[in-house]
């Protein structure tokens, strides 16, 4: 619990593209109805918070006080105390996909961390409905619970199962949740980076031994007609459009990262293999709940994943050499 006469907190703010400062802000003393304050315990630092100290975010006005990868714990009320994992996408409620059950997708969706600010600071409040017990977890643990529900979801999107072929490509976080849980959901899960270090990272760390590069020929014998899966987790369109000629006929694209602009395909290929693709955003509460499960039961490395805690007031000076040191870091979690 957080000092009862504090009135002030920290907060980590990404005043431009660039530049990252803590700023004093008033610390939330009350929650509009329906909501629930939480003391931040645990912040993980991705690819999106990266996007955004480089300006390269396509969604978000500066100053933002970024974070949205939470843990925390109830601050009133009867549950206080408790620790929780945020899920950090605010929906709407009424548009045609939130009434359909697909809050990830909210036609309005507000992410904490993007389109409005985030958890890295001492204390938010979040909708009651956007938190989920993390009993069992640590709070390093719960923290990472987020980034990981991406690729479970995918993972969930795909259809993928036992004895299936899958190629993740892209084996930064993103794309390690994800070929994980392929993994546990019974594939032979290949990976693909134009980093030796992060194909490093994936073998050592998470014991994935089935590792290639880009250009590589690949589709030879166990593998000649291509995978049952193809998940993206680059962010980059060529490495989308080249990933199409290693699906196999009646498989899928599953496109986890997101790009700016278009992607082309050969129409002609896409229907003689009666492909899919598919998109996958964000993760739904059955997604945080497997994943919780998962670390629960052991099943996910967390100690492995995790590669550095770094104090929110030395964070200003840290955040540069993070972005540079990117293909030797799995995830960075910050303490307020």
């Amino acid at each position: 619990m957080k000092d009862a006469s504090a009135t002030t907190m920290a907060c980590g703010v990404c005043v431009e593209p660039g530049r990252f400062r803590i700023e004093t802000r008033p610390l939330p003393t009350h929650a509009p109805e329906g909501w629930v304050l939480v003391d931040i315990a645990a912040i993980g630092i991705c690819g999106t918070d990266y996007h955004i100290f480089e300006g390269k975010h396509p969604y978000l006005d500066y100053p933002r006080v970024i974070g949205h990868e939470l843990s925390g714990h109830v601050a009133s009320g009867p549950d206080a105390g408790s620790l929780v994992v945020v899920n950090p996408y605010l929906s709407c409620g009424a548009c045609r996909a939130c009434l359909r059950g697909k809050l990830n997708c909210c036609a309005a969706i507000a992410v904490l961390g993007v389109h409005r600010d985030g958890g890295m600071c001492a204390r938010i409040a979040v909708p009651a409905g956007n938190l989920y017990p993390a009993d069992g977890l640590s709070v390093h643990q719960a923290a990472m619970v987020e980034f990981l529900a991406i690729g479970a979801h995918a993972v969930a999107r795909s259809g993928v199962g036992q004895g299936d072929l899958a190629l993740v490509t892209g084996a930064g976080p993103i794309g390690l949740g994800t070929a994980l849980f392929a993994r546990l959901a019974g594939a032979q899960v290949h990976l693909m980076d134009l980093s030796d270090r992060r194909l490093a990272l994936a073998r050592r760390l998470c014991g994935f031994d089935l590792l290639h590069r880009p250009g590589d020929d690949i589709l030879t014998g166990e593998l000649a007609q291509g995978f049952d899966v193809v998940f993206d987790a680059t962010g980059s369109a060529p490495a989308i459009e080249a990933g199409f000629p290693l699906v196999a006929h009646g498989g899928s694209t599953v496109l986890v990262s997101v790009v700016k602009g278009d992607i082309r395909f050969s129409d002609a290929e896409f229907h003689k293999r009666e492909a899919r693709i598919i998109g996958s955003r964000n993760a739904q509460a059955p997604d945080f709940d497997r994943v919780i499960d998962a670390i629960r039961d052991g099943l996910i490395p967390t100690d492995a994943l995790l590669s550095e805690v770094v104090p929110l007031a030395d964070l200003p000076d840290r955040f540069a050499a993070l972005v540079d040191d990117r293909d030797d870091i799995v995830k960075i979690l910050v303490t307020p």
